[in-house]
């Protein structure tokens, strides 16, 4: 809430745009104006004709606006998804256009690969800082035996590292390193060369400071322009950028950098349905160009190219690491707060307590996949 806004919520005028939004709020558990912590509370008059206007990206916009306030978006998200609102917030004409463009562009080309970095990823790393553990890894954590966010961060590098089985002396490739911290993790504790590419700037900085002394290459580099032979592939939160018009090349540009006895493993955030949809807030403000894939999309894609050894899924893992990326952010916000303003705050805010939400009602999942090119005898993946 900006400091103009009253202390109180308005009383909401009776207007059909009133009675739409609480017509399809019922049996949702959430109420405007109610007495929940998951009860938004609204503070401007305009905010339900908002809203049916332009669906979830005009919820996510009046909320960075100060338009209502929620003391927990997480729990509010989920009820609505749960009650089938997901699809419901998105205008029909946003998801029209989103196909039209996805049908006629490829909106992950080489010439658009760097908009996320730009945008996202080079915000300020001392805001990322802030708000991830100290391995930098911005992907869910593994929480099995975990109980704070560095354990589970470290337990799901030492997982993937296990699941590739990783030997001294080992290429690495690293799809998607951003600071490093598979990098950083692999080489010095499994002994293994690393390579790891990414299209933020920012990221490349800081990854390369992160691994100095390690036998660590960091390249701003799109995955598309890679040469070499590597003895095991990663790609750890990475495949989210790829856009369901390059998965083929993507599996392609692995087989070909992949040795014959390697392993390949793909850590990716996915979703129930095979769509070409993104959540206008989030392609907006967030991840511009981004796609989540299905378990289709990612079957045909590698069929022909690769082998699926192992698929696991631990999505609900993520609600824990995204509530735990939220108390790191509000806590260090203070810190950082003379550099960003007020709508970055509840941007963030927003977006961390919307996904917390999301994985919450299994609305997205969390896969790591362990492909390999068919090479003989049997693989047992680690837990």
């Amino acid at each position: 809430m900006t400091s103009d806004q009253p202390m109180a919520p308005i009383a909401l005028p009776d207007t059909r745009a009133r009675r739409v939004l609480d017509s399809l709020l019922a049996g949702s558990g959430v109420t405007l104006n109610g007495h929940q912590p998951w009860d938004p509370q609204i503070y401007h008059p305009d905010f339900c004709s908002r809203v049916l206007r332009q669906g979830s990206l005009g919820l996510g916009e009046a909320y960075m606006d100060g338009w209502w306030e929620c003391e927990r978006i997480d729990e509010m998200t989920c009820r609505l998804l749960c009650h089938g609102l997901g699809e419901r917030a998105k205008k029909p004409a946003d998801r029209l256009m989103y196909r039209l463009q996805a049908g006629l562009l490829n909106l992950q080309s080489k010439a658009r690969a760097y908009i996320v970095g730009e945008q996202h990823y080079d915000l300020g790393n001392d805001l990322f800082e802030g708000m991830l553990d100290p391995t930098m890894c911005y992907s869910c954590g593994y929480w099995k035996a975990a109980d704070t966010l560095h354990d589970a961060q470290r337990a799901k590098l030492e997982l993937a590292c296990r699941k590739l089985e990783l030997a001294p002396g080992m290429r690495v490739l690293d799809i998607g390193c951003g600071w490093g911290s598979f990098a950083e993790h692999a080489a010095r504790h499994h002994g293994v060369e690393v390579t790891g590419i990414t299209i933020s700037r920012e990221q490349a900085r800081l990854a390369r400071e992160r691994c100095a002394g390690l036998p660590v290459e960091i390249l701003l580099q799109d995955y598309r322009d890679l040469d070499g032979h590597f003895d095991r592939i990663v790609s750890i939160g990475m495949f989210e950028h790829v856009g369901h018009r390059n998965y083929a090349t993507y599996f392609t540009t692995v087989e070909k950098l992949l040795d014959d006895a390697g392993l390949f493993l793909l850590h990716t955030i996915g979703s129930n349905r095979s769509d070409v949809v993104a959540d206008p807030w989030i392609d907006r403000y967030i991840f511009p160009n981004g796609q989540l894939p299905s378990i289709r999309h990612i079957a045909e894609a590698s069929e022909g190219h690769m082998t699926m050894e192992d698929w696991q899924n631990f999505g609900a893992d993520y609600d824990t690491t995204l509530m735990a990326w939220l108390a790191n952010f509000e806590t260090h916000w203070p810190e950082i707060a003379d550099r960003y303003n007020e709508r970055t705050r509840r941007m963030f805010r927003y977006y961390l307590s919307v996904c917390a939400g999301g994985f919450r009602a299994r609305h997205m999942e969390l896969w790591q996949v362990v492909f390999s090119r068919g090479r003989p005898g049997r693989y047992d993946a680690p837990r």
